[in-house]
């Protein structure tokens, strides 16, 4: 007995090598034969297997960069019992309209009896549009003239509000009759207005991302009962419309902006 156990300590080491890595879960060890033979044993090595991971180079991500994004067109009818598209996309256009309105109104470098009629007044029944307490016309080239004897209650409050329009106007008031002169065209005048303009573009970019918003709270609700890869294809149309109705939005402030400077 003590014979055996004395013999089985001097066992090759490649043996016991051997052994252990048998002994081992093969999910953590792999096996490498040495080829080759030492007193008519084969030897064999085992090594931990570790996961390789593999990272993208600084090229690779170069790459990906500055490229266009692939476009998503989805026929509308197919989600429309997910999300109106047709509705989100009414939406975004009546941000441009209104923006569009909102130059051609008060934006323009030689005042006119139209550029007064959406000027907010407050008055003691809430906010209305000047052109409908007061009767708009001009007088002169220079001089526009509002006749406020239908509500002479709201006088004052009308001289605020021209006055706070931002055109740079300087009413002046003979009893229910409010006198505005034209200020001359200089280059301030024209910068002030594309200060404005610039002002517009921006509110009409935070309404429409107050419809973009709207939209996919809406889309959210459909999560359950619609695929992951359904919902993020929307999104991505959703979201492909509103950066075009803002690049739409850039657009008509740069052609204001050059209108304004000359």
């Amino acid at each position: 007995m003590a014979l055996g156990i004395r013999c089985f300590r001097l066992l090759h080491p490649a043996f016991r090598s051997y052994h252990a890595a048998l002994t081992r879960p093969v999910s953590e060890v792999s096996m490498k034969t040495v080829s080759g033979r030492q007193h008519d044993h084969r030897q064999y090595s085992a090594y931990p297997a570790v996961p390789v991971r593999h990272f993208a180079t600084k090229k690779a991500k170069a790459k990906g960069k500055g490229q266009p994004q692939a476009r998503v067109t989805i026929n509308r009818a197919l989600v429309e019992d997910i999300i109106n598209l047709e509705e989100v996309d009414e939406d975004m256009k009546s941000v441009t309209e209104a923006l569009k309105d909102n130059f051609n109104k008060t934006l323009n470098v030689r005042t006119a009896p139209g550029s007064l009629d959406h000027i907010t007044v407050v008055t003691a029944d809430g906010k209305v549009a000047l052109n409908q307490i007061g009767q708009i016309s001009m007088k002169s080239p220079q001089v526009i003239l509002v006749n406020m004897a239908s509500f002479p209650e709201c006088t004052a409050a009308a001289i605020k509000a021209i006055r706070e329009s931002g055109m740079n106007l300087n009413p002046e008031v003979e009893g229910t009759l409010i006198r505005v002169p034209i200020p001359k065209v200089t280059r301030e005048h024209r910068e002030m207005l594309v200060k404005l303009a610039k002002q517009s573009t921006n509110k009409a970019k935070e309404n429409l991302r107050k419809v973009r918003t709207n939209a996919m709270n809406k889309l959210k609700k459909s999560k359950d009962k619609t695929s992951e890869d359904t919902i993020r294809l929307i999104e991505k149309q959703i979201s492909q419309m509103a950066d075009d109705t803002v690049a739409e939005l850039d657009q008509h402030l740069a052609a204001k902006t050059k209108e304004l400077l000359g």
